[in-house]
This record gives C-alpha cells, structure tokens and sequence, in this order.
C-alpha cells in the first residue's frame, strides 16, 4: 500500500497546504507541489487507469511528462495528464477511457477478444457482408479515442506571446545549466526553459545521489541570477529561424532565438516481458519522481530490474531515502562492482536472469517470476512494485525537426547526432554524454561554440568525448509462450503484433509503425520506439542501425487546441446604438467584426423573433444596418468604375434612383452584393455587406488605379450610421419627422432622396429586403442616436418595435432573398442564386466577363426554395445534407419557421435536377434520420411584391 515517506530535503510538496478533490469519486487529500498521480498513489490507490484498446488496469509508468498510462478527465476538460497537472481543489476527476470506471470496467472483457484483434485487424475484417460494414463502423468509432469533448463547455481563452533572445536553452538539466551560466556570464540574452516545475533535471531525483548533484542544485541562484528561466513550459516543436513554441500553463511562449542548444537529455526505457503493464511496474524514474519529489512510498515491497551501469547505484539511493527495494534482478550490462554495492547495501542480487513473468492479484502487481540461464531455476519473488532501468533513447526530436542527421551508435547504446544545421547545438546526455563532471563540460563546450557563431566570442572549448561502454541494455526483451508482453503501453501493443506486421512484409519501420500504430499513441513513442526498433531488427536479421528510424513531427507533445488557437486579438466594432441595443435587453452576438443584436427582450429565442416579425409585418419596425459598409464615389469616371467593376448594368441608372448591384471575382464567383444610389452624374453612394466592405473597398481603388480612373473612393463606413424602417405604417411613422415628400409618386420604390429627419440631414432610400414598404436612412454616426429616439418615439403609437438580425434574416427567407457568404460559398456564381438575368451581357469589359459567359451555359446547381410542415421540420439546421433518392443532392443554406407559412422553410443548393417545383426531397438531419420537404417557389411571401412597392398615395411630408 503506498504512503508518504518522511519529510526530507528537496522534496516539492508543502506538508502545510492541503488540496481536497476527488477521483472516481473517491475523496482525495493531496499537499500543495503534488500532481494528480501522486497525490492519488499517497492515497493509497494503484489502479490508476485503463488502458486503451484491452480496457487493462494501469498505472504509473514514467511520471515523466508524458505517462500515458494515466490520462484523466473533468466534466469540462479532457485528456489532462495526471502526471504533470496539479490537482484543483474540489475537482472531481476521473480517468478516460472507462465503461463504467476503473474499478468496474466493463471494456476489460475485450482483453479476453485479444487473439481475434491483433494489429491491423480492421484492416482485414468488418468489410463482408458490406451490409454490417456500416454497424461496424459506428462501433469502432464509438470506442476509438480517448476522452470525451463536453461540447457545452465554455470555449477556454489562453493567451499567447512571443520572446526574443540572443540563445535559446532546452533543458535545465546538468548540461542545460551549464551552457546558460557561461552564456549569461558573456552578456547575452539567455532563455532557460524545462518541462519541470523547477530547474535541475534528473539531478533532483533520478541521479541524486551522483557526486556534485547537490552542490549543482545549491549554486542555482546564481547559475541563474541573469537567465531568464521558463520552468514547467515543454518546447513543443522546432520550426524555420530557429522559432521554438514552449507550451507553459498560461499559453504558448514562441521563442525566436538566435541560436538553440538542445539539452532536453534522454527517455528511460522499459523492460519488455509478460505483464509488464501492471500497476506496481514503473520506470526507475516515475519511483524516483515519487519519491524525491512528491515523498510517495510507490509500494510496499519492491525489486529493480537492472541493465545499465547506473541501475545498482539508483537502487542504493532510493533505499536510502525509504523506498522499500529487497533485491536487484541482474539482467545484464551491470558491471561486478556495481552488484557488488548493492549487495554492501542489503539487497538481494538474482543474477543470470533469461525470462521474467509479472503475476497479478487483483489487478495489480503481486509476484515476479524469474528464470535464470544456467539450470533454467526459476524463482519467484514476492512484490509489488518493480522498477525497471533498462536504459535509454534520446529525446532528440527537436534536433530532427532541426535537421540534424542521427545515427545509431552501438558504444552508447542509442542514437547521437552525427550532424548538426546551422546555429543548432547539442550537449549532454542527448549527446551521449553521460557523466555529471562531462555533462557539464558538454553543455559550456556547446555555450562556446554558440557564442562564436554569434561572433562573441572565439576561443574553442573541447568537449569531452562520448560514452564509449554501453548506457542501456542492447535487448530488453523477453518474450513468453503466453503473450501479453507489451512494447507500446498507449496502443497495447505488444510483441505478437510486430512479429504479425513484419510477417505479413509491413517490415519498413514507416510501415511496421503505420500497421501496428506503434508510437502513435499521447506519448508519441518516448517509451517504446526504441524497443520496436530492437524487435524489428531482430525479426528482420539487421542492425538497429539499419532499421532505422521514424520521423518524429511536431507536436513532441500533445498540445490542447485552447493553447494552439491562443487569446482572441480580432476586432470587434459597435454601432453607435451598441449602448442603447444592451440596455433594451439586446442578444448581442458578433457579425464577422461587428456586435449585432439578434433580437431583443426576454423569454425563448423563437417568441422573441415572432414577436418582432409581427410587428413588421403587421405594423412598423425598426433595425440598425449601421454595419453596412457605406462608400461614396465622385469624379468623371465614377460610373466607369462601376461598370468595371460589377457585372451589371447601370446605363439606366439616373440621378435620384437606385439598383441592387453584386459583385464577382476574374473567375465569375459572387463576392459581395448592396445598393448603388445615382446622387448625380458623376456621384455615387455604395453600399456593400457588413463584412466585405473593406474588400470592396481595395478593389475599387485597385482597378482605379489600374484602369488610371480619375475617380475618388471614400470610405464612410464608420462615420454614417444607418437604419432600416420597415413596416406597413413605415410612410405614416416616418411622415411625422422629415421634409421630405413621402409620397408613392413622389419618392416610388428604388428612388433615393436627400432632406432632414428629426432635423437630421439624412440620405433616404426605399428598399425592400425584408418585403414590406421600407427606408433605409442614413446620417451621420453622432446624430444617429437621436434619429433612432425620435422614430422609436413616433413609432410607439403605431406597435413600432426594434427588430434584431434574426428577424431580419426570417424575413428576408420569406421573400428568398439571397445573404452572400451565407446562402452562397466560395465557388457559388450568380446564375446559380437567380441573378444571372442581372447580368448586362452588352458589356464589354468588366471584371469575370469571360467566366461569366461561359458559366451561364453550364448551370450545374441551383438555389431552391423547400417548405416542411411535418413538426419535425424543427430539427432542420443550416448545412444539413439535402438527399434526392439515394445520393446526396446538396446542402441547406438557410432556414427558419415562418409564421406566414406556418411551416418550416429553407433555401437549398442542390443539383439542377432537383430544381423543381412540386418535387419532394429529404434532408438528413443530426440524428441522421431523414425528414420530407417538398421543393416550393421563390419566394414564399408577397409573390407579386406589391408590399415592397406600395403605391399609396395617402402620406406626403410632415416638413
């Protein structure tokens, strides 16, 4: 059973803060400085997790950053990795990947299918009879990955920033430190940064015991009074110009450094054998971790499975320190004298060891069986909790992604960089350096060499030369009769499963790790790419060396989506009646870069929209189209531009009218649509859509000055606000307030007039988007308030009611009436949403003539209009699949529930042969049920416009 061990120096954990959470719902009291994992393990838990694909129980493995093993989630967070996160208090967390917990997991009866899926089984199964294919799938899927997306959570914003330095360090181990003291005492920019709570690496728990660890760790402050230290923050990738991302708690830092040293040191490595995943077996690292830092007893009886030269020496210091180890299990590449001090220290030492089994109770680790060579004498060990040190790989991923070249070197053990790129730098045990006294001379050689490259400096500093005894064991595999000998602890691979892919001629290690999965999995490889390597190479009679290796790309390590997408740094603009839509109860929701209210008061969204939607089609209403964008265009060639640069005509276009104008792309693709008023000859007032006014904008000026125009564009976007009163008794509201003649003869529809409103010089047009008698009034941004109070004022006698922009766009969908970028995409032409007839074909310059020409003889698709009043119509979103028979046909764009139709309508882009109407379709809906609608005329309101146009001579002017 695990407990704290006594208080001792160097550990991290604050005895005098405690944190209450929960796990599994099991209440747990962990110290301020513990992580989730050991905070757990104090408590006395084992059984962590499960694992991913068998539902196995799991434990601690490494502790190290990226322990898969021990992966857990919240209600609003997935995937949090127990080993490195500290727990909240009053969290509740529980582990991924379970059906019905962890104690209880129902999945754990897949382990018993486990001959019947070996690697690459979904390749070769599930697809006969096709008829089950589609049931097969919607079951892998539902068990493939891992953690559930609470799709209701808030949207997390974490900020981003970027640094500036002359060295980059990566690694604040031995070697780390070392190239930071001597770069900062030559007065350059130093970024130190680790993936540890605190700098010191492996010195604080692994390799505490070396001689000159603690007096390294003591001489910290001022190893680092002029660095600039980034702990707890994983370099995550390398990218071009030496730019480095360090993933920290409160964002992403992307470091831009001159030059990079990489001192990130290396992976420990397990042993491969018969139930080596089961909680209680860890890497020599995590017990010292557990230990060292955290002050965990990580179990009650312990053995060490030894094959490196340092194995015996890490064993004596954690007995020391109260971990309970009994014996060491020599399994080769242990030299006498090291036996020899573990013996001196009281441990049992087993030695000429050939196969290992683990043996279980009640999930957990109870028993090691061992077979020694000579005699074949097996013996069994009684535990539960073994430590594996096995050896290493490097973590070198960054040096890679740099562009060094690695190459396996047999006297070490692993991988080491053979070559370099420019102004990267490499020291320490990635290196393959290994002892203290040279792990430092390493990294001030690296310092040196950095600082000449930045001409600070000339003076060459040999670097100690590379381990020439082997650091890990050559083969760390011991496979059994009965399997279950895992190689890859995130995927359950295990050695059966390479031995299956090479035999079936998947024997390129590319192709080995595609097949089987093997480091593909949250940990990327760290503790079972190098094992796989050593297998394949023995299945295929080559070196490790020829083999190979994967290409590891960013990330090195998971990084969340919040972290990658960083704080939102977009504009958002108000209106100038922004303040007044809020304090009217206003839903405000942002349109591109603008806040818009979509509709107003309390109570459910569809009362609110009804409400405001009877008024203005029973009454009067008024919107803030502020966001249009507003241009106004003078000069002798105002009309030349125009013509150029829009497909439609404007010969007809006299002073005082106005015409719907949209605009295409050289390859015939509507970009933007609005309303071009004729103020004179040579004077044109423009608008466009609230998003695109910018776009438009540019590329007026840009043919401007290509065609060599004498023309002036000038924005008024910003300064011009504007309102939209819409309604039959709009005449009779608006009357009251302005000199200008309102009358049908006077001021018909499309006509443009100039004169005051509530004393407010005003430009007035009458439109028709959302199909009732309307003005679109525009004035100066500062008097627009005033405007809006006098109208609202007028208006309340009459029902008069602000509308927001989903009544707007109900109302609109009515009279089908086209939103571009909304009903259209990045490839819809104007032929396809019924604009073509607009198109003056006289023409002959204008921006997408020739695109157009041909794209109006080959209409493949088309905008329809579809109406449903089956109650479920409701479930009908925007982007359902429209289906016609057996194929899929196209795609909702629009809908909404029409209180003049009592049903549900849409706009859809389907393919021609749909576009008729009286035909019935369906749509798929998110439950994937299929739900019939029948394809109706444009629009479904007021077929003849007589409201937009209202001819009514009864109002003239109130002025």
């Amino acid at each position: 059973m695990s407990s704290r061990l006594p208080p001792h120096a160097g550990e991290w954990i604050d005895r005098s803060q405690t944190i209450d959470f929960s796990y599994e719902g099991e209440r747990i009291e962990a110290f301020r400085g513990d992580v989730i994992s050991s905070a757990v393990m104090a408590g006395g838990r084992r059984i962590l997790a499960r694992s991913f694909k068998y539902h196995r129980p799991r434990g601690v493995l490494s502790l190290a950053n990226h322990d898969a093993n021990v992966l857990v989630e919240t209600c609003s967070r997935t995937n949090i990795r127990a080993d490195v996160v500290a727990p909240e208090a009053g969290a509740e967390y529980r582990a991924v990947n379970t059906w019905g917990g962890v104690r209880c997991d129902a999945g754990q009866v897949l382990g018993l299918l486990a001959p019947l899926l070996p690697a690459g089984f979904y390749y070769k199964a599930f697809y006969r009879p096709a008829c089950l294919f589609p049931w097969w799938e919607k079951l892998i899927r539902r068990a493939a990955g891992l953690g559930r997306v609470d799709t209701q959570a808030t949207a997390a914003r974490v900020p981003g920033s970027h640094r500036w330095c002359d060295v980059l360090v990566i690694g604040a181990g031995a070697s780390g430190l070392a190239a930071a003291r001597r770069l900062a005492a030559a007065g350059v920019r130093v970024v130190l940064a680790d993936e540890q709570a605190r700098p010191g690496g492996s010195l604080r728990h692994l390799r505490a015991g070396e001689a000159g660890a603690r007096e390294l760790l003591a001489e910290l402050p001022t190893t680092l009074a002029d660095v600039t230290v980034l702990s707890g923050h994983v370099a995550a990738a390398y990218y071009p110009d030496h730019g480095v991302p360090l993933v920290g708690p409160d964002g992403i830092t992307f470091v831009h450094a001159r030059r990079v040293i990489v001192a990130t040191g290396l992976y420990e490595q397990p042993a491969v054998f018969r139930n080596n995943d089961l909680p209680g077996v860890m890497l020599t690292g995590a017990a010292a971790r557990l230990a060292h830092l955290y002050a965990v007893r990580p179990f009650a009886t312990g053995v060490m499975l030894a094959g490196h030269p340092q194995a015996c020496a890490q064993a004596v210091v954690l007995r020391e320190l109260g971990v309970p180890l009994e014996a060491v299990i020599d399994l080769g590449n242990v030299d006498d004298a090291a036996l020899e001090a573990a013996r001196a220290a009281g441990l049992q030492v087993i030695a000429d060891v050939n196969s290992i089994e683990a043996r279980a109770s009640g999930g957990e680790l109870a028993a090691l069986t061992v077979r020694a060579h000579s005699g074949g004498l097996v013996q069994t060990l009684d535990c539960d909790g073994a430590v594996m040190s096995m050896g290493w790989a490097p973590a070198a991923s960054l040096l890679v992604q740099a562009g060094a070249r690695m190459a396996h070197d047999a006297a070490v053990g692993h991988s080491v960089p053979q070559a370099l790129p420019p102004g990267v730098f490499a020291a320490g045990s990635v290196n393959g350096v290994f002892a203290l006294a040279d792990r430092r001379a390493d990294g001030a050689a690296a310092a040196a060499a950095a600082l000449a490259s930045l001409g600070r400096g000339s003076a060459a500093v040999q670097a100690p030369p590379r381990a020439r005894a082997p650091q890990s064991h050559p083969y760390p595999v011991f496979p059994h009769p009965r399997g279950k000998a895992f190689v890859d602890f995130d995927e359950d691979l295990t050695i059966g499963d390479l031995h299956t892919a090479v035999r079936e001629g998947f024997d390129a290690i590319e192709l080995v790790k595609r097949y089987t999965t093997i480091g593909m999995g949250p940990s990327q490889g760290k503790t079972s790419n190098m094992n796989g390597l050593r297998i394949v190479a023995g299945l295929t009679g080559q070196s490790v060396g020829a083999v190979g290796a994967t290409t590891p790309r960013p990330f090195v390590y998971p990084v969340p989506m919040a972290q990658l997408a960083g704080r939102r740094l977009r504009r958002v603009w108000r209106t100038p009646l922004h303040d007044w839509h809020v304090g009217q109860a206003a839903q405000m929701k942002e349109a591109g870069t603008w806040l818009r209210p979509l509709s107003y008061g309390a109570g459910p969204s569809r009362a609110r929209i009804e409400r405001e939607y009877a008024a203005v089609r029973g009454a009067v209403g008024l919107i803030d189209v502020s966001t249009l964008g507003k241009l106004e265009i003078f000069g002798r060639d105002a009309r030349a531009l125009l013509d150029y640069a829009y497909p439609v005509g404007f010969a007809r276009l006299v002073p005082g009218m106005t015409r719907y104008v949209f605009m295409t792309d050289g390859g015939g693709t509507l970009v933007d649509d609005g309303v071009c008023a004729c103020l004179g000859t040579d004077h044109y007032y423009l608008t466009t859509t609230s998003s695109q006014a910018q776009h438009v904008l540019r590329q007026l000026e840009l043919y401007a000055a290509q065609l060599e125009l004498e023309v002036a564009v000038v924005e008024r976007t910003f300064n011009c606000g504007a309102l939209n009163l819409a309604g039959p008794d709009a005449r009779r509201v608006l009357a009251a307030h302005t000199d200008v003649d309102l009358s049908a003869s006077a001021f018909p529809y499309l006509a443009c007039r100039e004169g005051t409103v509530a004393g407010v010089p005003a430009r007035l047009m009458r439109v028709g988007f959302v199909g009732e008698l309307g003005y679109e009034i525009h004035v100066n941004a500062h008097a627009l308030g005033t405007l809006w109070q006098a109208l609202c004022d007028a208006g309340a006698a009459h029902g008069l009611l602000p509308f927001g922009v989903d009544t707007q766009r109900l109302l609109r969908l009515d009279k089908g009436h086209v939103i571009v970028g909304h009903d259209s995409d990045g490839t819809t032409n104007p032929f396809e949403v019924g604009l073509g007839r607009a198109i003056a074909k006289s023409k002959t310059r204008c921006v997408g003539r020739h695109a157009l020409a041909v794209l109006g003889e080959r209409v493949t698709r088309q905008l329809i209009g579809f109406s449903c009043a089956d109650p479920r119509a409701a479930a009908i979103e925007e982007c359902h699949l429209v289906i016609d028979g057996e194929r899929i046909a196209g795609r909702v764009t629009s809908v909404g529930w029409s209180p003049h139709c009592a049903a549900v309508i849409g706009l859809a882009m389907v393919e021609n042969p749909l576009a008729v109407s009286g035909e019935r379709c369906r749509v798929r809906v998110t439950d994937r049920s299929l739900i019939d609608v029948e394809v109706v005329p444009l629009p479904f309101y007021d077929p003849g416009n007589t409201r937009q146009h209202d001819t009514t001579e009864e109002a003239g002017h109130g002025g």
